[in-house]
């Protein structure tokens, strides 16, 4: 039992709701059923390597892991040039192969994942699909479905359509319509999950909720991070999950990003020209990186991370984030020293995926979703 908990609880997973369910269900000998959705909406960066991570941690612990393709999600939030013929093909080709071949660079077994596309399964259940979304509906209001609509990408202010508010109920309808145990999804998927909680008394039993740490985008200002950083001392969590929402790595902010497919001549440009303030370690995307990108990936191969100093020509070797940190708190690594490393690093973790989409069978999935508009 210990250690399918450790599993599930160890970084990047930043809230479970809750460990008591959790440990409930691991008591009871079954396995957990888990699932993630995707929005089919464009290339696949780092951000959704993080959310592989914990899919990898998942499998170690016994789940059995699913991938939910939303395609009808995509096409409400008008992605992909709101084409739902499009978003279909892209879902079963580029997006389903960019997370097999990311949930593979991180120890993963992708022949053991699942992939169900939303409209299939809608097919495959008919009305009792409807039924669980009108059950789902009947548990809110009209304005916490606006209030939660945030999910989706949309501010609070923004004119949404009617079928954007059907987002959420949908969401928490694909999570019983599954049947599943695990719900998992980055922070920003938060509020859907805890309407998920609220209306369990609907259905016949209440999952568990796991939410993921959100990668800081590369590019983002010493304005933005000053004012995360006094959100935190303002202990303002409201504020502080939104802030962190608007900078995450996305990819309708390909400046933010570093995609999978990536060159390396690109991936040493993005990371060479990302925000990394000296000697600052809070809200540091090349830190952020560091933490929930690279440091996993060399303790799966038994390395510590090493950091060549440019001007010495010593290298320094530390072997965990603690001693990343200290170090680079104390001005014994240079911003430009560590984004080499990381940008190093990055180039060799994500070779196979770039010669799967560069070279391989993967390019025509990359040239026909690169033809498409994405639009945010």
């Amino acid at each position: 039992m210990t250690g399918e908990i450790e599993l599930i609880k160890r970084a990047p997973t930043e809230e479970l709701l809750t460990e008591e369910r959790i440990l409930e269900h691991i008591s009871s000998g079954k396995r957990f059923r888990h699932y993630i959705g995707f929005e089919i909406s464009g290339f696949v960066h780092l951000g959704g390597v993080i959310s592989m991570q914990k899919v990898a941690d998942f499998q170690e612990a016994g789940a059995e892991t699913n991938v939910f393709l939303a395609d009808y999600h995509t096409w409400i939030n008008k992605k992909l040039g709101g084409d739902l013929t499009d978003i279909r093909r892209i879902g079963g080709t580029y997006f389903k192969e960019s997370l097999k071949r990311s949930l593979e660079a991180v120890g993963g077994d992708s022949e053991k994942l699942n992939f169900v596309m939303g409209s299939e399964l809608y097919a495959k259940l008919g009305s009792e699909y409807l039924e669980d979304v009108i059950k789902v509906s009947k548990g809110i209001s009209l304005a916490r479905a606006k209030r939660s609509i945030t999910i989706a990408g949309r501010g609070e202010g923004e004119s949404v359509s009617l079928a954007q508010l059907l987002y959420v109920p949908m969401q928490v309808a694909d999570i019983y319509s599954q049947k599943v145990t695990l719900a998992h999804a980055g922070m920003d998927q938060r509020k859907a999950h805890v309407v998920a909680l609220d209306v369990s008394n609907e259905f016949e039993y209440k999952p568990v909720a796991v939410h993921h740490h959100l990668l800081t985008g590369i590019h983002i200002s010493e304005g933005q991070r000053a004012s995360i950083i006094a959100a935190k001392k303002d202990k303002d969590k409201d504020q502080l999950n939104q802030q962190l929402i608007d900078v995450k790595m996305s990819k309708s902010k390909p400046e933010s990003a570093v995609f999978i497919h990536d060159t390396e001549a690109a991936i040493r440009k993005k990371i060479g020209s990302a925000f990394c303030p000296i000697k600052e370690t809070e809200i540091n995307p090349i830190i952020d990186i560091s933490k929930n990108i690279v440091l996993p990936y060399l303790a799966r191969k038994g390395m510590d991370f090493e950091i060549e100093n440019k001007k010495s020509k010593e290298t320094g070797s530390y072997k965990g984030y603690e001693e990343l940190v200290r170090a680079y708190q104390n001005g014994e690594i240079h911003p430009v020293d560590i984004k080499e490393a990381v940008a190093g690093y990055l180039v060799e973790m994500f070779a196979p995926a770039r010669k799967y989409f560069i070279d391989g069978p993967g390019k025509k999935y990359l040239e026909d979703l690169e033809s498409i508009k994405i639009t945010r």
